[in-house]
């Protein structure tokens, strides 16, 4: 099995903990919860840097990979909104309907495109990964203000921030896309 490499075993690793790190939320084990975030993080640093220092990339990782950080960070948004947790800082509702509103008009775009058309690749752009990155942050800085059991201005900041990567980098999704499909009409 040459596509399970340990930079695919690595993202394996970092989706079996978001159960955990759900969980670790609920229960408001907030100290636990940030140490299982980090780790999720170095496994997604680690896993790029030796698929390429050892030059196996595979096709299951190109696959996994964006799977494992969409799932961590959309569970993450979802539970860090729960208002029945009273957390000292929640995301509000309306951040994470439009972050996993735009993970939703992505994958139906690419879909749509790919069966209307052909295989298309649409690689990440440095807008969809500069959203990641925030959404990251805002994630971080929540689960660190939670442990320190204080709200902060740096999580509304965050919130804001996630806002503006949301909204930026999914209009240039759409102008990128239709670019692309309008070269292949």
């Amino acid at each position: 099995m040459a596509a399970l490499t340990v930079a695919n075993q690595l993202t394996l690793l970092r989706m079996l903990l978001i159960p955990a790190l759900v969980i670790l939320v609920v229960y408001r084990l907030n100290g636990w919860a940030l140490i299982v975030f980090a780790v999720a993080g170095v496994t997604d640093v680690l896993d790029g840097l030796l698929a390429r220092w050892w030059g196996q990339p595979t096709t299951l990782g190109a696959l996994l990979d964006p799977m494992a950080d969409k799932l961590l960070l959309i569970s993450m948004f979802v539970v860090l909104t729960m208002s029945s947790l009273n957390l000292p800082n929640q995301l509000p509702i309306w951040l994470t309907v439009l972050v996993i509103s735009r993970d939703i008009i992505i994958v139906v775009t690419v879909a749509i495109a790919n069966l209307s058309v052909g295989r298309l690749v649409f690689p990440p752009t440095v807008l969809g990964k500069m959203a990641t990155v925030v959404y990251i942050l805002t994630v971080a800085v929540t689960l660190w203000f939670n442990w320190l059991g204080r709200s902060s201005v740096f999580v509304d900041a965050a919130v804001y921030a996630a806002l503006g990567a949301t909204l930026a980098s999914g209009l240039h999704y759409i102008v990128h896309a239709t670019r692309v499909l309008s070269k292949v009409s």
